[in-house]
């Protein structure tokens, strides 16, 4: 007579098999995190340095000599908003201008955004943002207070590939 069933060596090699490919399993999952996160800061600072461009093509200014069209049709409000280079005084700008001028009342527009919110940093989880003045070196080691022409993260580690994530 035949029994049917599964021998001890047929059930250790299968529990070698899974733990095996739990092993290899666990250290991709940690790493596909830390992708997302690294993807998800590209993200950001692409969107806030666009939109510091955006409102540096509007804003533009050298010293008191008003260049931009935005700055143009609202001088009261440029001097408030823009550094004598033309850069936002702060990252709170971006989130809202409001305008004084003939654009304001043509256009029923008082409000220019260049952003809708501040992202959050996803290497922190705050929006706590290491800010570069257009005067400062490629790498400061503080923020001089007077404009916004970069922003990098506060995270002091090493990215997938070797570099820091505040170097990107």
């Amino acid at each position: 007579m035949k029994q049917s069933g599964v021998t001890l060596i047929e059930l250790l090699v299968t529990l070698t098999i899974v733990m095996i490919l739990a092993s290899v399993a666990m250290p991709l999952t940690r790493v596909s995190g830390q992708r997302a996160r690294e993807i998800e800061l590209r993200q950001h600072l692409r969107t806030m340095r666009a939109a510091i461009d955006a409102f540096k093509l509007e804003w533009n200014r050298d010293g008191d000599v008003l260049i931009g069209p935005a700055c143009l049709k609202n001088k009261l409000t440029c001097k408030d908003v823009a550094s004598v280079y033309g850069y936002p005084k702060s990252l709170e700008v971006l989130l809202g201008v409001k305008l004084t001028g003939e654009e304001a009342t043509v256009r029923g527009t008082t409000v220019r955004r260049y952003l809708r919110a501040i992202p959050v940093d996803p290497m922190t989880g705050k929006p706590d943002w290491l800010l570069r003045c257009y005067r400062d070196p490629p790498n400061p080691t503080s923020w001089c207070g007077d404009d916004v022409y970069d922003v990098s993260t506060q995270s002091q580690e090493a990215a997938l590939d070797g570099t820091k994530y505040r170097d990107w």
